[in-house]
């Protein structure tokens, strides 16, 4: 293989990486703001934010072209009663170490920023520990 098309390959491995381990951390986080029952502006700001504040923003992924299909996967699993194997796949797809640092600090960011964590917030806060800290 050319040492071209090899850096050619490589560059969008990378990059289709980074999308879905974007994709993940912001699935994750949505699920943090769902698991009160109540979605708000201020928790969707947060993660935005999140998102920008993280880099996350590129020629290849947007926060806000995400949501949809992120709130839909979280909106599923919760009602298929499939958080655990969504957990599952959002450990699987994200590998990046400083990602997994940072998730537990800004899915704690998002649970708060209603200035309350109810039961159900800290139950799925000791899980996202548990799995990325």
């Amino acid at each position: 293989m050319s040492l071209q098309l090899k850096d050619l390959y490589d560059g969008i491995s990378v990059h289709a990486t980074a999308d879905r381990e974007h994709e993940a951390a912001i699935e994750l986080l949505l699920l943090v703001m769902v698991a009160d029952h109540h979605i708000g502006s201020a928790e969707i700001d947060e993660i935005r934010t999140i998102s920008e504040d993280q880099g996350f923003e590129s020629d290849t992924f947007s926060f806000d072209q995400y949501l949809g299909q992120a709130m839909a996967r979280v909106r599923s699993a919760i009602a298929d009663h499939a958080v655990d194997a969504l957990l599952d796949d959002l450990d699987h797809r994200i590998t990046s170490t400083v990602l997994r640092h940072s998730l537990f600090s800004a899915a704690r960011d998002v649970a708060g920023v209603d200035d309350a964590i109810v039961p159900g917030e800290e139950s799925l806060l000791a899980q996202v520990a548990a799995r990325f800290a």
